[in-house]
């Protein structure tokens, strides 16, 4: 306690010594997590410098030589650069908005479901192959789509008098595949951080708009989706994040790694693995991650800045 000119005490010292005290469980609650987040994604930086080393496990990382830009050379040097990027940042804009827009009305279909356990059945069986690994995710393919065997071979298509299809070794297929499985398997988990935004909007609004006569569609378009604003921002910014990230089971477990789809297939990702399979060279690994890492935080600041320069109150930073 301190005291003024007029000789009395000032109790702020006190009050924040007693907000104090009532913060330390939650920093003991935030502790676990920040060391998590420390151990995992900030210690690792320190090897971004094997991105510009030649690797030599006998003399370690960190004293491996110094070999500047020749782990990036292999990119540009494989004249599929342009493909892969082309196929990356082409997936990903289909899986943010085509996901984006599905899990949206999915989760205001499930928030219109008033039976309890009728809507939790629903998110059960939504969220399910999100839990599932991609390896199970592309043996399930691989049992609907294989050319000896596969269900829709042998009985969709003869059913319906046409000829089977080899499907992994046809190219044209394999981008709508590839986004049916992306939203089969992850709108599950998109679909339940929006259906808690819908379910934290206070039911007096719509009240109010029942009051006035809106109809259901009405309600859903001018409270719903407006109060969806700043979750549809969030979720956009760390997609963009990603943007020149590729999933990559999905590109290389569910398409079995056939060379001949690799058009349609490879991404920046898929070709890295391919690569360090034939040179064992993990420099090349590090040099891709420094870019992709690079490219990533660049779109976020850009997107970010876009969304300040729209509806400033909702940008992140």
């Amino acid at each position: 306690m301190t005291h003024t000119k007029t000789g009395k005490t000032d109790p702020v010292p006190y009050k924040k010594k007693i907000r104090w005290k009532r913060m330390v469980p939650f920093y003991l609650m935030m502790t676990p997590g920040l060391l998590y987040f420390l151990i995992n994604n900030y210690l690792p930086m320190a090897g971004i410098t094997v991105a510009f080393r030649k690797v030599n496990y006998k003399l370690g990382l960190f004293k491996s030589p110094w070999c500047g830009f020749d782990n990036f050379e292999f990119l540009f040097a494989s004249g599929q650069l342009g493909t892969m990027i082309r196929n990356t940042i082409l997936y990903n804009l289909v899986f943010i908005i085509l996901g984006t827009t599905l899990a949206i009305t999915v989760a205001i279909l499930l928030n219109e479901v008033r039976s309890k356990i009728a809507s939790r059945f629903y998110q059960t069986i939504i969220l399910l192959p999100y839990l599932m690994s991609m390896v199970v995710v592309s043996y399930l393919v691989y049992a609907f789509l294989s050319g000896e065997t596969g269900y829709i071979n042998k009985a969709v298509l003869p059913a319906l008098g046409l000829k089977p299809i080899s499907f992994y070794q046809e190219k044209a297929y394999w981008p709508f595949i590839l986004v049916f499985v992306n939203q089969w398997k992850g709108i599950g988990f998109s679909m339940i951080i929006y259906l808690a935004a819908i379910v934290g909007i206070s039911n007096d609004f719509y009240e109010a708009a029942r009051v006035d006569g809106a109809s259901r569609w009405q309600q859903i378009r001018c409270i719903t989706l407006p109060s969806l604003k700043p979750t549809v921002i969030t979720m956009f910014i760390l997609s963009v994040s990603k943007m020149f990230y590729s999933d990559f089971g999905l590109f290389y477990q569910v398409p079995k790694n056939s060379g001949i789809l690799y058009p349609v297939t490879q991404t920046i990702d898929t070709y890295v693995y391919n690569a360090l399979m034939n040179q064992n060279n993990p420099g090349m690994s590090a040099a891709a991650g420094f870019i992709q890492a690079i490219v990533g935080c660049v779109l976020v600041v850009a997107a970010n800045a876009l969304i300040r320069k729209i509806s400033r109150e909702d940008a992140i930073f």
